[in-house]
């Protein structure tokens, strides 16, 4: 222990004896500690804990009016902020009831009087090393937390930014420009808060949902780029994009990844329950999932194709109402509408 950190201790004592103060102060001035707040009055112990914060309190346990223990009531929850600030208690009563109450209530040891100045400072300097000991914990504690905190981002943002990597590989095969993953995750996002979720679900929703079509890895290019309507066989196979995408994600550990699994596997799934591919109805259906089908479907609609061009806002507006409470949740679509009726007002 740093003796000079030691010997800069701040030490708050409250006696109503006069003569055991001036006592304590020669003791602790002999030993090196010269930052020693005194009371005779318990009543100012607690104001005083403000001015000072004290690394060591010492009580007498026998005072008039508010005896040590009323003091050491109102000090606690203080010292609880602290995380461990030691309070030493002087009395008189050396009966084993005193001890065990004063211990109980709070106090980390306990002196009687009349004491030996050796062994007081023996136990004071022991309190305190204690007390900076368990500070130096405590800040090492923090500095791994916030190195871990660091590294957690760190890796989360290297995670994001492979997971966007992946879907624009996955969209550029039916997508030239691969910007319809980051139209859908940023209108998502959009919906989620305008449908009052919260901004952290929003922020992971606008990343994971840009994994929605992963499992276009897995289909054909004859399909996927196929400029005409696809036979029944065809659009099976198609299908099964939403499946093939569920498990390349499937056992990540981070919840981003848990929650792109679960847009994968269930976004073309329909508010009616005759979706694919596990036939998913209404709440079953999993919220971020629902969210991204009517962004997803908006998007299409809005953009061209490799089978079709795009169509005109207003129809794909109609075809969303449409599908409202069949293919879509209709507090999903409801939200759409309402981001899509307030840009067209801006850009009026």
């Amino acid at each position: 222990m740093d003796i000079t950190q030691l010997h800069g201790a701040r030490i708050l004592a409250a006696d109503d004896e006069e003569p055991n103060l001036r006592l304590l102060r020669r003791m602790l001035e002999r030993a090196g500690f010269h930052h020693l707040t005194t009371t005779a009055d318990p009543a100012q112990a607690l104001p005083l804990f403000h001015a000072v914060r004290p690394d060591l309190v010492i009580l007498d346990l026998h005072m008039p009016g508010m005896d040590g223990m009323r003091v050491l009531e109102q000090l606690r929850p203080l010292l609880d902020a602290e995380g461990w600030l030691p309070v030493l208690m002087l009395s008189g009563d050396l009966t084993p009831e005193a001890r065990q109450r004063a211990l109980a209530n709070g106090a980390r040891d306990f002196l009687a009087k009349p004491f030996d100045p050796a062994e007081a400072v023996l136990r004071i300097r022991n309190l305190l090393e204690m007390r900076f000991l368990h500070a130096h914990v405590r800040e090492e504690n923090r500095r791994l937390e916030q190195k871990v905190a660091e590294r957690t981002r760190e890796l989360e943002l290297a995670q994001a930014e492979m997971l966007e990597r992946l879907a624009q590989a996955a969209e550029l095969r039916d997508d030239e420009t691969g910007e319809h993953v980051r139209r859908v995750g940023h209108l998502a996002a959009g919906i989620a808060r305008a449908m009052g979720l919260d901004e952290s679900f929003a922020a992971r929703l606008r990343r994971a949902a840009a994994l929605h079509d992963v499992g276009k890895i897995g289909i054909p290019d004859a399909i996927l780029r196929k400029p005409g309507p696809l036979t029944a066989d065809e659009r099976a196979r198609m299908n099964e994009h939403a499946a093939i995408g569920a498990r390349i994600l499937a056992g990540g550990r981070s919840e981003l990844m848990a929650m792109a699994e679960r847009i994968a596997a269930a976004h073309h799934e329909r508010w009616d329950g005759t979706g694919y591919p596990r036939g998913l109805g209404a709440e079953r259906i999993p919220l971020e999932a629902r969210i991204v089908a009517v962004a997803d479907f908006y998007d299409a609609l809005t953009h061209d194709r490799p089978y079709r061009p795009a169509f005109h806002p207003r129809v794909a507006i109609q075809e969303v109402e449409r599908g409202l409470g069949t293919h879509f949740d209709p507090a999903a679509a409801r939200a759409l509408l309402r981001i899509v009726a307030d840009d067209q007002a801006k850009a009026a």
